[in-house]
């Protein structure tokens, strides 16, 4: 079975290998050079030569072309669902094969572990090779303010994409075995891929553990540190009561104009540069909040939505089991 898996899949691979090798060659090229250009970047601004903000470069710190890239890197687990997961039975059902597989001395079981399995456990290479580079290629940007906490980072990075191409592969095995005709398959795995992903990016992650909701004083700017996930911030007044946002009114300190106590009349617009002591006085009765999920839980969140992926791909492997062992040929 693991040669007959080869010989029908050999042509496919071959593509994947070539096109992963093309890419690895890009991002390796492309990579030393961003990273040459964000150390210069550094020595020229501690030398007093002026510094370069890089923290909303993001994706396109080197190349806009290499940006589109690596961000085109997010399909890559639905391409292995496509056309390696579609296929597998839909395929086999539409050409007749399976008269002939399914009535040997392996079984169906047999059959579909072991083709399934290799399947699986090659679009997870091929899933975290790619993982590899992009992670690799963006690290330089972690010392200049890139948060890895940003959707579009996430999804890129570390562990998740091996759960994505995964989940992917699985997905379209079983569609096929469901819908038993290839191109319907496809159609459902690649809306029923964005669908999920969607759902989990939008709705569920930010759930997967409790927000923390620190306060601080306006006076203080003791907010958190490090790239953390921000839900939601703001200034509590002395009363208890979330004061509306700024927007285009003068404010101090996140206070509009309207809420500043009567110590601080003087502020803003006055031409004073900075607030009397007792306005620093009444002020210290405000508190800024900023609800968020801290740095240190990158990790964690990474696991716990690699394990969710993991998890309904064994669901729809098996459910594919239950299926072609109840169902005639």
């Amino acid at each position: 079975m693991t040669w007959l898996t080869w010989r029908q899949y050999r042509f496919q691979l071959y593509v994947a290998a070539a096109l992963l090798a093309a890419f690895a060659a890009v991002i390796v090229i492309n990579g030393r050079q961003v990273a040459t250009q964000l150390r210069n970047a550094a020595a020229s601004c501690q030398a007093g030569h002026g510094c370069v903000n890089y923290g909303g470069g993001g994706l396109f710190m080197g190349s806009r072309v290499i940006g589109f890239m690596v961000i085109a890197t997010l399909a890559a687990p639905l391409l292995f669902g496509l056309f390696w997961g579609a296929p597998l039975v839909a395929g086999e059902i539409e050409s007749g094969t399976v008269q002939f597989a399914w009535t040997q001395g392996i079984t169906r079981r047999h059959w579909l572990a072991v083709k399934a399995g290799w399947l699986m456990l090659a679009s997870a290479v091929w899933g975290a090779a790619i993982a590899v580079l992009v992670t690799w290629w963006y690290s330089p940007g972690y010392a200049y303010g890139f948060n890895r906490f940003d959707p579009g980072h996430f999804d890129l990075l570390d562990l998740v994409p091996v759960g994505y191409a995964v989940f992917a592969t699985a997905l379209g095995i079983c569609t096929g075995a469901l819908l038993r005709r290839t191109l319907p398959a496809m159609a459902v795995t690649l809306g029923g891929f964005i669908a999920v992903r969607a759902v989990i990016t939008f709705w569920l992650r930010s759930h997967y553990m409790s927000a923390v909701t620190t306060y601080y004083s306006v006076t203080s700017g003791n907010g958190p540190r490090g790239a953390f996930w921000q839900f939601a911030s703001g200034v509590i007044g002395p009363n208890g009561q979330q004061l509306p946002q700024p927007n285009n009114m003068p404010y101090v300190d996140g206070i509009p104009q309207t809420y500043l106590p009567g110590a601080c009349s003087n502020l803003p617009g006055s031409g004073a540069g900075h607030p009397t002591p007792a306005c620093v006085q009444a002020l210290s009765r405000f508190r800024s909040f900023i609800t968020y999920q801290p740095a240190d839980r990158f990790w964690t969140f990474q696991g716990i939505e690699t394990g969710v992926f993991v998890l309904l791909s064994a669901v729809l492997l098996a459910v594919t089991a239950v299926v072609l062992v109840r169902r005639d040929a």
